[in-house]
C-alpha cells in the first residue's frame, strides 16, 4: 500500500514541477511543459489510475498553494484529467467470447478509441485556453494578436508585420491543437514504454500497424470541416476539432504505411526517409493523413492481406 502512494507523491511533485517550469521563459521548459503529463500516466499505467488521480491532486494542491488557484485549475483541467482518464481506458479489458471449454480471454480498450479521445481531450483543451481570452471570436482574436505583438518584441510597431500576425492569428487555434494532440500522443507511449520496460504494464503490447479509428470520426469530422466555414467562434470550433481528427487520421495512416511496406526490400529506408520528411518539413504530413483517410475510405490495409491472401492482424 505504501510503494502507490509513494509513487502517487513522486508522480505529482514531479508533474507539478513541469507544468509550473513554464514560467521560467527558458527553452528547456517548454519540453518540460510538454512532457507534464508523462509522470502522471506512468503512475496509471504502472500503479492504476487511483494513483495518479492522487497524484495530480496532489500537484493541483501545491500549484495552488504556491503559484495561483487559476494555474491549479489549468492543470487540473489540460494535464490531470487527460492523464487519468486515458490511464484508465488504456487499462479496460472484459472477457471476450471463447469456444466452450476454453478459457476466456481479454478484450482490451481499442487503441484506436484511445486515440480519438486524445484528439478530444486536444480540442477541449485548446479551446478552454482560447476562452481565457474571451468568449467570442472577436475578443479571442484581439488577445492572441496583442500576445503575438508582444512576442515580435519592441522592433515591431502597431500597424506592422500586420499581415503575419492576423495569419498567425487565424493559424494559431487548429496549431495549438495539433500540438496538444501530438504531445498528448507522445506521452501516453512513453508512459507504455516506461511501464511496459519496467515490467508494470498490465496490458499487452497492441499491434499498432492495425490501429483504425470508429467509423463515425469520419462523420465527426466532415461536420467538423463545414462548421470550420460558417465563421466566428463556431469556425474556431471547428478549426480546432479539424485539426485535431486530422492529427489521429495521420497517426492511423502512419500505420497503414507500415503495413503497406511491409513486403518492400527497402522498407527501413522508406519509414525513415517518410518521417524524417515530416519532421524537417512538416507538409508530408498531409501525405500520413491522405493515407488515413484513404484507408478509412478504402480499406487500403484490408486489401493488402487479402491480395497476398495472408489474415489481417486483429483489430486496436
Amino acid at each position: 500500500m505504501m510503494m502507490p502512494v509513494l509513487i502517487a507523491l513522486a508522480a505529482g511533485c514531479a508533474s507539478a514541477v513541469m507544468f509550473a517550469s513554464i514560467v521560467s521563459g527558458a527553452l528547456i521548459a517548454l519540453l518540460l511543459f510538454y512532457l507534464a503529463p508523462l509522470p502522471l500516466m506512468v503512475a496509471a499505467l504502472g500503479w492504476g489510475v487511483l494513483a495518479a488521480a492522487i497524484g495530480g491532486l496532489i500537484a493541483a494542491v501545491g500549484l495552488a498553494a504556491l503559484v495561483s488557484l487559476p494555474y491549479a485549475i489549468a492543470f487540473v483541467v489540460t494535464i490531470a484529467v487527460p492523464a487519468c482518464w486515458l490511464g484508465h481506458l488504456a487499462l479496460l479489458a472484459r472477457a471476450a467470447d471463447a469456444p466452450q471449454g476454453e478459457a476466456p480471454t481479454l478484450e482490451w480498450y481499442p487503441v484506436g478509441r484511445l486515440v480519438v479521445w486524445m484528439a478530444g481531450f486536444a480540442a477541449t483543451t485548446t479551446m478552454a485556453a482560447l476562452f481565457t481570452l474571451g468568449t467570442d471570436s472577436a475578443a479571442i482574436a484581439d488577445g492572441l494578436r496583442s500576445g503575438l505583438q508582444r512576442a515580435l518584441g519592441p522592433r515591431s510597431t502597431p500597424g506592422s508585420d500586420a499581415a503575419l500576425v492576423d495569419a498567425l492569428v487565424s493559424i494559431a487555434p487548429p496549431a495549438a491543437a495539433t500540438v496538444a494532440m501530438l504531445t498528448l500522443t507522445l506521452n501516453i507511449w512513453l508512459a507504455a514504454r516506461i511501464t511496459s520496460a519496467s515490467s508494470r504494464l498490465s496490458r499487452p503490447w497492441p499491434d499498432l500497424r492495425t490501429v483504425t479509428l470508429p467509423p463515425m470520426t469520419l462523420a465527426v469530422l466532415s461536420l467538423a470541416l463545414a462548421l470550420s466555414f460558417v465563421g466566428g467562434l463556431t469556425s474556431m470550433v471547428g478549426k480546432t476539432v479539424s485539426a485535431a481528427l486530422f492529427v489521429a487520421y495521420g497517426l492511423t495512416g502512419a500505420a497503414t504505411l507500415h503495413t503497406l511496406t511491409m513486403a518492400s526490400r527497402n522498407r527501413l529506408f522508406l519509414l525513415s526517409s517518410a518521417y524524417a520528411l515530416v519532421l524537417i518539413f512538416l507538409w508530408p504530413a498531409v501525405g500520413l493523413i491522405a493515407l488515413g483517410l484513404g484507408d478509412a475510405f478504402l480499406n487500403l490495409r484490408q486489401r493488402y492481406f487479402q491480395r497476398r491472401s495472408m489474415p489481417p492482424p486483429p483489430s486496436h
